[in-house]
């Protein structure tokens, strides 16, 4: 059967009836895309414009220059150009010669050229025309590309002037990012004069983050000292209103009597003298043992969280030797130890620790004179890094042996040892109204256990309940004051290290029912509910302080089992590959390591 086409004749053959027809033909016709077709399109189109062939609009800019296209085209890439030419159609007032206001022509030709191509060039020279031009023709890809581009040239001397720029543009995205970018950089800002051109008001919205980069609050109230200096004449009457958003309580000691009180627009003004009177106040109070962080925004640390912070492990030792107990830092960056500040009472050994928002670190109850102590001391860690430790209320019920966790800013004490009876007693103290009180007891006396908290739940691990080494786990519910058992270890485990890692529960070490110290660790997943067995250890440890760190597990010191030898070595597991590493670290603390804690420490912090 013919089938016609134009002039020439292309003849098929049609299957008859008795003929399988194939399966491509009963199928549904597919569609087929030439990816190609619209670029070429396009192409054709361009070259059409920058001919002048069948343009059918002229577009004028303030300087004269006109610019020719199709409408259609415009019309197709561009909300303004639709309503522009939509409505005079509409209005039986067709026009093909209208003149855009405020607009160069070269970010005009540049935007004409991308609505033909779909290419456009951002640099240094044009992006700040060509991002309100885009902004104007509403050409939404256009503006994020610019606003990109933007953030990558942000720096200390222009950031404030990119955020002013983001803001009259109402670019939301951008503006956040310049926000962001002072406030991580703020230390390198203040010192362009770019913030000593700033208003009054923009510098009260950067020092009042919570969030600002300030390593110590010295440099906040430097650097409102400096911008009150710039322009003093007129800005000295300021200076109180600036000074409430410094928190001048966190600052050191040492430096309000040096440098603070010897500021001459400090003495000048009676207003900023009761700030000083403030700070100072709140120094003398650190020294009180009920000594409890006051509520106001004066007192409270900026939680600033990028890469100026470190994290480094407060590690708590004894010293077999000297009889004496050491706190040092400890850094798995650099394997490096320094210096920390020492407890107040040097023969309290094995204390619970506790720390609270980050902040303050609590040594609670211990061996102290060879019998079980309630004493408690606490380290704030806020303000120019170390305190010295100052006592805390003491606990309920003496305790040795014992586990420590913290809920919802609460410290719990859990079971252990009082100089008689193994404890099922648990107490819990809260910071807020500096208390201690009793909780539900345990189903079961445990000491020499471990705590570990996941989930906002507490779970006890292990221990001895003054007969036999335990496998038994039970956890807490603060919500309902009430324990629970829950799935029992593979093998028994007294002085069992826990941590707690990527929602999961990991109880390293410890010692069976007899004199056998493990290597061993098992592994639990609340959500799974059973125990198993991970990589063992290299060497065998009971009373071991396990810290989570960097999404590594750190096992550090205890006992081994030879001799009851003290260690002093740290380990390390890596979860990912189940394979445990040997750190070798320099200037090893002398004696056994019994526990640590991670805390943030500013890079600029000076070997105690």
């Amino acid at each position: 059967m013919p089938i016609l086409c134009g002039k020439d004749i292309i003849t098929t053959r049609i299957p008859c009836s008795t003929e399988q027809v194939p399966k491509t033909i009963k199928s549904k016709n597919p569609k087929y895309r030439n990816n190609s077709h619209i670029v070429d399109v396009f192409e054709v189109l361009q070259s059409l414009r920058k001919n002048k062939v069948l343009c059918d609009i002229t577009l004028e800019t303030d300087d004269g220059m006109t610019v020719m296209g199709h409408k259609v085209v415009l019309i197709s890439a561009s909300p303004y150009f639709n309503k522009m030419f939509i409505s005079l159609e509409d209005n039986h007032n067709p026009k093909d010669h209208f003149v855009i206001k405020e607009l160069d022509s070269k970010i005009l030709e540049l935007l004409i050229d991308y609505i033909y191509t779909g290419e456009i060039l951002v640099t240094k020279e044009n992006v700040q025309d060509l991002l309100p031009a885009a902004n104007l023709l509403q050409l939404h890809y256009v503006q994020d590309i610019c606003c990109e581009f933007l953030q990558t040239l942000l720096d200390p001397l222009n950031c404030h002037s990119i955020k002013a720029f983001a803001k009259l543009h109402n670019c939301m995205k951008l503006l956040s990012s310049s926000k962001a970018y002072i406030k991580k950089h703020f230390l390198d800002v203040v010192e362009c004069d770019e913030f000593l051109s700033l208003s009054f008001e923009d510098v009260i919205k950067i020092i009042s983050c919570d969030d600002l980069n300030a390593p110590f609050e010295e440099n906040v109230f430097e650097c409102v000292i400096n911008w009150v200096k710039y322009d003093i004449n007129s800005r000295k009457h300021m200076l109180h209103k600036l000074m409430k958003h410094v928190r001048l309580p966190l600052v050191s000691k040492k430096y309000i009597l040096k440098e603070v009180l010897n500021e001459p627009l400090m003495k000048i003004n009676s207003k900023c003298k009761d700030y000083i009177i403030e700070a100072l106040e709140f120094q003398l109070l650190k020294s009180e043992p009920l000594f409890t962080i006051p509520r106001t925004i004066c007192f409270k640390p900026r939680q600033f969280s990028f890469d100026n912070i470190q994290k480094v492990i407060l590690v708590f030792g004894w010293c077999k030797k000297w009889k004496n107990c050491w706190t040092k830092l400890y850094d798995p960056a650099t394997n490096q130890w320094q210096l920390a500040p020492e407890m107040n009472n040097p023969l309290r050994r094995s204390a619970g620790l506790a720390i609270i928002k980050h902040n303050f670190m609590f040594a609670v109850g211990g061996v102290h004179n060879c019998t079980s102590s309630d004493t408690v001391e606490m380290l704030n860690l806020s303000s120019d890094f170390f305190f010295s430790w100052v006592e805390s209320v003491d606990m309920l019920v003496p305790r040795i042996r014992f586990g420590v966790g913290v809920l919802n800013d609460c410290i719990y004490a859990v079971g252990g040892f009082n100089g008689i009876d193994d404890l099922d007693e648990v107490e819990v103290f809260d910071v807020s109204i500096q208390e201690w009180r009793m909780v539900s007891s345990m189903s079961t006396q445990r000491s020499n256990h471990g705590i570990g908290v996941l989930d906002n739940i507490l779970y006890a691990v292990g221990g001895y309940d003054g007969k036999q080494s335990l496998k038994s786990v039970e956890c807490y519910d603060p919500n309902l004051d009430t324990w629970t058992t829950v799935a029992e270890m593979a093998v028994c485990r007294k002085g069992v290290g826990i941590g707690v890692l990527d929602g999961v529960i990991y109880a390293v070490g410890g010692q069976d029912d007899g004199n056998v110290f493990h290597k061993s660790i098992e592994a639990y997943r609340p959500s799974v509910g059973v125990w198993t067995f991970i990589a063992d250890m290299h060497l065998r440890r009971k009373y071991a302080g396990v810290v989570a760190f960097n999404d590594l597990l750190y096992v550090m010191g205890g006992k081994h089992s030879e001799n009851l030898l003290d260690l002093d070595s740290i380990e390390c597991y890596n979860p990912k590959t189940d394979t445990w590493k040997i750190m070798s670290t320099e200037s090893k603390p002398n004696g056994r390591i019994y526990a640590g804690a991670v805390i943030n420490c500013p890079k600029s912090f000076q070997t105690y």
